[in-house]
């Protein structure tokens, strides 16, 4: 397995680099998994909803949903991340802002170290109002 950085993420997804893509083409289509971690994938995320790019939340979740579909593409927790993709999708803005998706990666995450440490999940809190839509978190 190998890893790989945010910028090699996002110029095999952009495409905008045309020497820079075809490496990483060649790292994700390779014979290897890769390995892209929580970390890597919020700040993809967050660069792809950011000034220079500026993806709605429709394409943003069109981009996660893509990445599940490459064979080689592990995630550090494919599962925290697919429910958190699903609450991501289903939440609705609260006076006009949405919540991000790594709110809701954060909510999930949590959820399940609690349940490996055989803990109750009594929330995640945040004084954002958009990320207190997401199922699982609280207001301070």
């Amino acid at each position: 397995m190998i890893a790989i950085d945010t910028n090699v993420l996002l110029r095999y997804l952009l495409e905008d680099d045309a020497r820079q893509f075809q490496k990483a083409a060649k790292l994700i289509s390779g014979q290897q998994k890769v390995l892209v971690t929580d970390v890597v994938l919020v700040e993809t995320i967050w660069t792809l909803r950011g000034k220079k790019y500026q993806l709605n939340k429709d394409e943003l979740v069109a981009v996660l949903q893509s990445l599940f579909q490459e064979p080689n593409i592990r995630f550090e927790d494919g599962q925290a991340v697919w429910v958190a993709l699903t609450d991501y999708r289903n939440a609705k803005p609260v006076k006009g802002k949405e919540a991000d998706f790594a709110d809701a990666l954060i909510i999930n995450k949590s959820k399940q170290i609690a349940g490996k440490e055989k803990k109750v999940f009594e929330g995640s809190y945040t004084f954002d109002l958009a990320a207190q839509s997401l199922p699982g978190s609280k207001a301070p």
